[in-house]
């Protein structure tokens, strides 16, 4: 079932492309750390193909307490898919929205220490190869801003999905990222997909600006630099032919 929230992580369950460990510790209810995410995860994994996954997704969605679950289905921001699978299971919106969404309905407390200790201990890029993919997930979610640019540029595209998941991930960051020459095009996609993200001038410049970013991507957002960032990009060898034309066309006197 579509949940009808998007987000790097959600986007890669959606599409199919997780194994089957980590999509059930997400059936668990132990990756996402933000509540929308985490009941989006669940919605979809309630019916996957894999019936323990299912079983499991569906145990944890039963053990969701009640009245978090309702004050959390009242926000304003919650997609109406979502409180369709719940009503479907009998439970409705509360009276009063809960606050805020910052952390999960439930979290594993052997999930949460695992957690903390990895981020106390994965200080170098030794410590990070030597962890599993789904400890360098949970790490990119709940670690320190060195790690999450550490882990941006993973090999594999569930933990930098996980990065750009992060409840603590900021837009200086992010603007970090979209100029780094070492993520991969499917984190510089992402960045560019995210509306809120591309809102902000030092993303768009960074993309522009990046080798590595697509130049369909690059060509849509050249027209939205300023002339002194037209001119200079103009001129830069190191992105492709196509994005430095389409500057000069922008810095022509009109």
């Amino acid at each position: 079932m579509d949940p009808g929230f998007r987000s790097p992580l959600v986007d890669f369950f959606t599409r199919g492309e997780v194994a089957r460990d980590v999509r059930l510790m997400a059936a668990e209810g132990t990756l996402a750390p933000k509540a929308h995410e985490q009941v989006a995860l669940l919605v979809l994994l309630s019916d996957d193909q894999d019936p323990e996954i299912a079983a499991t997704a569906n145990a944890t969605v039963s053990a969701l307490p009640t009245q978090a679950l309702q004050a959390f289905l009242a926000r304003s921001d919650v997609p109406g898919q979502m409180r369709d699978f719940f009503a479907a299971r009998g439970i409705l919106p509360g009276d009063q929205a809960a606050a805020d969404a910052g952390g999960p309905l439930i979290e594993s407390a052997a999930a949460a220490v695992e957690a903390e200790e990895k981020t106390e201990e994965a200080d170098t890029s030794q410590v990070l190869a030597s962890m599993s993919i789904l400890q360098r997930m949970k790490l990119a979610m709940k670690g320190t801003k060195g790690q999450r640019a550490q882990l941006i540029r993973d090999s594999n595209k569930l933990v930098a999905a996980a990065v750009l998941s992060s409840p603590k991930l900021t837009e200086s960051e992010v603007e970090a990222f979209a100029k780094m020459g070492n993520v991969s095009e499917d984190v510089l996609r992402t960045i560019a997909m995210n509306r809120s993200w591309a809102k902000n001038y030092g993303v768009i410049a960074g993309l522009t600006r990046n080798p590595k970013t697509p130049p369909g991507i690059s060509m849509q957002m050249v027209q939205r630099l300023n002339e002194r960032d037209l001119k200079m990009l103009a001129i830069d060898r190191n992105v492709p032919e196509a994005v430095r034309l389409a500057a000069r066309k922008f810095t022509r006197p009109k």
